[in-house]
């Protein structure tokens, strides 16, 4: 990865229309996208699918990375996964008939971060401790809890896509 010459998102100062309350959440994300944009700059998009060591490939990080994020923020706002929601859960990772492209899946995730981040700024503070329900069987949790979780599993997530990628690269 190229040396970012910024500090990372969370030491830039506030964000302006983020409540305080909300700011890590939008520095996770934000950290996300800088993130992701730099470590798949230049990958090929014939690894883009390779499973080294049978772990998960690019591709599948770059999809769930999007569809949690938009399953999460679903959630928070009290409504069920729709079939788009659906399909889209269920092709993470296979190769599908569609051929994708490493730019592409980049895009689609900056447009969920985009998406999340101006939710996450109409977030009523006073429903934050209102809970939810999540998946089928409806487990419970939060407002809160569902904007925390959407935001450290994006880390994980774009931690685990770094270091497929260096793999995938050294090899």
């Amino acid at each position: 990865m190229a040396e970012n010459k910024q500090p990372e998102v969370w030491l830039r100062g506030p964000i302006p229309d983020f409540p305080v309350l909300l700011q890590p959440i939008a520095f996770a994300l934000m950290q996300a996208r800088e993130d992701v944009n730099e470590i798949t700059l230049g990958f090929p998009d014939d690894l883009l699918f390779l499973r080294p060591g049978d772990a998960a490939s690019p591709a599948f990080h770059l999809q769930h990375l999007t569809g949690v994020l938009d399953r999460m923020f679903t959630y928070a706002e009290g409504k069920a996964l729709n079939e788009n929601q659906m399909n889209w859960l269920q092709s993470e990772g296979k190769i599908l008939d569609k051929n994708y492209f490493v730019q592409e899946l980049v895009t689609i995730f900056n447009n969920q971060i985009e998406t999340s981040l101006q939710k996450l700024k109409a977030i009523n503070l006073d429903t934050l401790t209102e809970p939810r329900g999540v998946g089928r069987k409806q487990l419970p949790s939060t407002v809160f809890g569902l904007l925390i979780h959407a935001a450290e599993h994006t880390q994980r997530h774009v931690g685990q896509l770094l270091v497929t990628i260096k793999v995938l690269k050294a090899h």
